[in-house]
């Protein structure tokens, strides 16, 4: 709202180079709002207002922009401007724009770091891309031991810029392993002369550079903590991951997951970032493989035309089968891969899964199968449509289809991503669409199978 709010007064002044009202009007906003404020803009704009604004604060909105703001932005700032932002942003976030511009640019951006900042930045790009190693930043305190709480301080003072990382000091030995890490209210409160060693929380928990970063996620919501160390092969300490960076992951991860869900390939970019061709590219893949499956939908059809033929009403019902089944399978396999990723269910609980979804399965085509029977019958006794002699039997072929193809499709929907899981896949490539995708053609099996049995008992079809 603040941005929608500031827009036309923004431009104004900007139109009139008023850098001295501009500097007041954005230097009472937090860097949060102020980087809705840019987004509203253009390029050229939002690089005027970042010239005039505090270092310090320029380099904080410009960490809370989006990737498809910074990237243009620094293409309108001059060299000095963007070498200045890039010195002041943390190593993390600097790591986290770098790996999404093209090679060319990023070696063109790391030529303006300062031979130290290189050295860092060059180091977090060199872990692989979806790695631990990418998410933290060096900037972190390291003390020993055998130190007295008078000595921590005085060297807490000598490191100033890295005041945003001191809630917890990690302890390591001479050759930088880990030992354990000590929280600063501990030592803020404990005599001058007390070692370090009597105020360790006798904890080691640790990340490692290598791991997945969903790991990360995993660590932070078991221990309930806002920063953790990551150490290398080795265990030596190599930096740390706050909160934040691992909130970024997980949105990251989740949003992945839902593209998946709904049948589309994992984008690399915003919605509105990709291209046309990349939007369709992402998409056409899966539409085609679920275009072919339900090819096998119509085959299944010409297997049971005969059974059209003599109750052409049969027809009529397929839709109302097909879509129950789908349904309750995308259901199933949208609640099991939430379950996965939050660890609520694991590999070993497929069977307690089965059995829950076999019972939920039935209970739900039961209702459905109550409901479909109802309407036929009171639709025919009401008048409102004639079915025939045999709207009984085709009442009970509908609700006996419900209970199977419900049933069938919730068992589906639940066990494809354990397997998937089991086979070392991502369970969430099991998407809605492919599942309900795979039950059409089993429903149409079942539908028409329970239908056979149940006319046969009826001369008249």
């Amino acid at each position: 709202m603040i941005g929608h709010l500031l827009k036309p007064e923004l431009e104004e002044l900007i139109r009139k180079r008023d850098f001295n009202q501009l500097r007041a009007a954005l230097s009472g906003f937090p860097a949060q709002d102020l980087a809705e404020i840019f987004a509203d803009l253009t390029a050229d704009e939002e690089a005027v207002l970042l010239r005039i604004l505090p270092r310090d604060l320029a380099a904080e909105v410009f960490e809370n922009l989006p990737v498809e703001h910074q990237e243009p932005l620094l293409q309108a700032l001059g060299s000095e401007q963007v070498a200045q932002i890039l010195h002041d942003l943390s190593a993390d976030d600097r790591t986290a724009l770098l790996e999404e511009l093209p090679a060319a640019v990023t070696q063109r951006l790391l030529n303006l770091l300062t031979p130290e900042q290189r050295k860092i930045a060059t180091a977090l790009l060199g872990y692989p891309k979806d790695s631990i190693g990418r998410r933290m930043t060096p900037e972190y305190v390291a003390i020993q031991q055998d130190w007295t709480v008078a000595e921590v301080l005085a060297q807490l003072r000598q490191q100033p810029d890295k005041c945003e990382t001191i809630s917890q000091l990690y302890v390591v030995d001479a050759r930088g392993r880990l030992v354990d890490y000590v929280r600063l209210r501990k030592l803020v409160v404990a005599p001058l002369e007390s070692p370090v060693s009597a105020c360790l929380e006798n904890q080691r928990i640790f990340l490692r550079a290598m791991a997945d970063q969903e790991t990360a996620v995993a660590a932070f919501k078991k221990y309930d903590t806002t920063i953790l160390p990551v150490v290398d092969s080795n265990e030596v300490l190599v930096g740390v991951v706050t909160v934040d960076d691992v909130l970024d992951v997980a949105e990251i991860e989740a949003t992945e997951d839902m593209q998946k869900l709904g049948g589309v390939e994992a984008f690399e970019a915003s919605y509105l970032r990709l291209s046309l061709l990349q939007m369709v590219r992402k998409r056409a893949g899966w539409l085609a493989v679920l275009f072919i499956g339900e090819m096998f939908t119509a085959t299944a059809m010409g297997y049971f035309e005969k059974e059209i033929e003599r109750a052409a009403v049969l027809a009529v019902f397929l839709p109302l089968i097909l879509s129950s089944g789908g349904n309750s399978g995308s259901q199933a396999t949208t609640l099991i891969i939430r379950a996965m990723a939050l660890g609520d269910v694991l590999l070993r609980d497929w069977w307690r899964v089965f059995r829950r979804e076999v019972t939920t399965g039935f209970l739900l085509g039961c209702i459905l199968a109550a409901v479909g029977m109802v309407r036929i019958l009171i639709w025919q006794w009401v008048g409102l449509k004639d079915y025939g002699a045999a709207h009984f039997e085709l009442a009970l072929a509908v609700g006996g289809s419900l209970v199977g193809v419900v049933l069938w499709g919730s068992l589906m929907g639940a066990m494809l991503p354990m397997v998937l899981r089991r086979c070392k896949l991502d369970p969430a490539t099991c998407s809605a669409p492919f599942v309900a995708t795979f039950v059409d053609v089993t429903g149409i099996i079942i539908y028409f199978t329970v239908a056979y049995f149940i006319f046969l008992s009826h001369p008249a079809v």
